[in-house]
């Protein structure tokens, strides 16, 4: 069993920061799948360029992102790749807990 030290309970408190924000969420969700710019995940998202700047600010402030200059561009991707494994196997104990709130067509747990 690991010990767990303050920079373990830091580093949940900031992922629970980062999960407590719906669109921030989704962010991460949609990082899982590949890098992205910002203007593609606003308009993918449907928030705006400055919502976007401002929510992956935050998602780099907390480490679970990393951004990539690219000419002109700026690539964001999760930080570390088992991130996006984490928040798979958190999607699947939310069905687990409460099977009724998501189904193919969307989540509506509140």
């Amino acid at each position: 069993m690991t010990t767990v030290t303050p920079t373990h309970t830091s580093a949940l408190s900031r992922l629970g920061h980062a999960l407590s924000d719906g669109t921030r969420t989704r962010i991460l969700l949609a990082l899982r799948e590949a890098p992205a710019r910002p203007s593609e995940l606003a308009q993918a998202l449907g928030v705006s360029k400055q919502v976007m700047s401002n929510q992956l600010t935050c998602l780099r402030g907390c480490g679970l992102v990393v951004a990539t200059p690219e000419g002109r561009n700026t690539w964001y991707a999760l930080a570390d790749p088992r991130l996006g494994d984490a928040l798979g196997d958190l999607l699947e104990l939310v069905v687990t807990v409460d099977p009724t709130c998501c189904s193919p067509e969307g989540c509506t747990c509140a």
